[in-house]
């Protein structure tokens, strides 16, 4: 992150009283401000229903930051609070009146962000009032904040999208996906683009396959009423998974600029072969997990989760395989897999390299291994690079060597240093780890053939137990290749 400053800025939270604001809005902006990068100019409004004070506000963000009240004050005095109601033009007029003297009282000089942390069904409402009552600012920068789901298929997404575009542009549209700041997937870029070691190895002529495993130890807990609706396809394939498919298989941009890159993501995405009925079947399987156990706890069947159908359709695991249809990927297959209450907590791409064309050590009677890649995004952030080499000896005898670079990086899926990032470029007016409205759109398209298919069919479900890898059609989808998934455990950075 850059130690520059950011501009002059006041951040409006609508949602402020809610579970993402105190877990990874507020420490995040904290984070910035220990760290010099806020502008002394500086302010924030909190947006929610509840009626609260100024002093009970500023309580809750002192409370989901943990510091005491004395050390926080400086920030804490940045902080106000609007009891709203988003159906009302009368409580915007407040709000008008609030961010105007904000505005004059710290300077800001009209630059805005207005932070969406609520249910999308409220996302267009807002985002017109905040035109029509004039609290879209004329003197400085304005930017809309979007939290995932953008929508829920291709055509309500798009008809979002429409009402949203009425009162903002596209520039000004930030859709955030935090698995764009997280370490590693930035990091993607880097290992291929400033490599010479890489970047004339990643294509078809020396890649075999490259497996995205984001494997989740939790089931739904309270989100089962969201998740009957979703499933995993919408919930992580639509936008975390299809977002690192693009950083991977992207060609290398002109230059490291917003729109240049994102240009390159819309073309792999596009570039993604379109699945009929019976190639869903093919390449994609599904599956819902039954009772079992975690870390040697019991846990329920999805269907036994709160908000949820007794019998229930829908899946809390996805894998498939995706092909990309360009001149650098022709043959390469992208496997993917994403679960709830599967054995680990992991999310991992691994890139396995074409075997060498004759092996010389086969005379000895030894099978080489083959040659990986491992970019570790969670818990554990790093690199790994499986290479063989000689055993130590007279013999010729090999064996497998790591290579490992690990970054200290705290756990956990959604790290309020993800927000920090993305709250800083926001600021700084850098949408690069944002997603355009075309990488919705294109990945709404894809992943709205699958879900068709599925919600027409309805399949056995549960197949597979909580704690354990998934269902073993998903071996099979792998073993028709001749490859197979590598196993996640195996492949932890601190067991490498």
């Amino acid at each position: 992150m850059s130690n520059q400053e950011t501009p002059s800025v006041l951040l409006t939270i609508f949602g402020a009283t809610g579970d993402l604001a105190s877990r990874k809005l507020f420490p995040s902006l904290y984070n910035l401000y220990q760290k010099g990068h806020l502008s002394k100019n500086f302010a924030c409004v909190g947006v929610a229903r509840r009626n609260l004070t100024q002093e009970e506000f500023r309580q809750r963000v002192q409370d989901s930051i943990g510091e005491d009240a004395e050390a926080l004050q400086p920030f804490l005095d940045r902080f106000s609070y609007h009891s709203h109601d988003v159906a009302d033009r009368s409580s915007y007029k407040a709000l008008k009146q609030i961010t105007d003297e904000l505005d004059d009282r710290y300077h800001i000089g009209g630059n805005r962000i207005f932070y969406l942390a609520m249910a999308p069904e409220f996302f267009g409402t807002i985002a017109e009032h905040l035109k029509q009552d004039g609290l879209k600012s004329s003197d400085g920068f304005n930017r809309l904040v979007i939290e995932k789901p953008f929508g829920h298929n291709l055509p309500s997404a798009k008809e979002l999208n429409d009402h949203i575009r009425e009162s903002f542009n596209e520039e000004e549209i930030y859709r955030i996906d935090h698995y764009l700041g997280k370490e590693m997937v930035q990091n993607i870029e880097v290992i291929r683009f400033a490599n010479a070691l890489f970047e004339p190895l990643w294509n078809n002529r020396h890649i075999s396959n490259i497996q995205i495993t984001l494997a989740e130890e939790l089931g739904v807990e309270e989100r089962g009423g969201y998740y009957e609706k979703s499933g995993a396809i919408r919930d992580m394939v639509q936008n975390h998974i299809l977002q690192m498919v693009s950083l991977l298989a992207m060609e290398p941009p002109i230059r490291l600029t917003t729109d240049e890159i994102r240009s390159e993501k819309v073309k792999a995405l596009r570039a993604l072969r379109s699945l009929r009925t019976e190639e869903v079947r093919d390449s994609f399987v599904r599956g819902q997990y039954d009772a079992g156990e975690i870390r040697a706890n019991a846990v329920p069947a999805y269907r036994d989760e709160d908000h949820v159908d007794t019998d229930s359709n829908t899946e809390t695991f996805v894998a498939g395989k995706l092909t990309i249809d360009n001149f650098r990927w022709a043959g390469v297959p992208f496997y993917i897999r994403t679960g709830k209450r599967m054995q680990a907590k992991s999310t991992k791409i691994v890139v396995q390299f074409k075997d060498i064309p004759m092996n010389l050590y086969a005379e000895q009677g030894e099978t080489l291994n083959p040659n990986l890649l491992i970019i570790h995004i969670q818990p554990d952030e790093g690199i790994t690079l499986h290479l063989n080499a000689k055993k130590s000896g007279e013999s010729l005898e090999t064996t497998p060597v790591k290579l490992n670079a690990a970054n200290t990086a705290p756990t956990g899926i959604n790290t309020p240093e993800a927000y920090e990032k993305l709250l800083f470029d926001c600021m700084r007016g850098d949408a690069t780890n944002f997603t355009h409205w075309d990488e919705v759109a294109l990945s709404w398209q894809f992943v709205d053939k699958i879900s068709s298919v599925w919600e027409a069919e309805k399949e056995s479900f549960p197949n597979y137990k909580a704690g354990t890898p998934g269902p073993v059609v998903a071996d099979e989808l792998l073993e028709r290749d001749g490859f197979h998934w590598w196993d996640i455990e195996s492949l932890e950075l601190k067991d490498c």
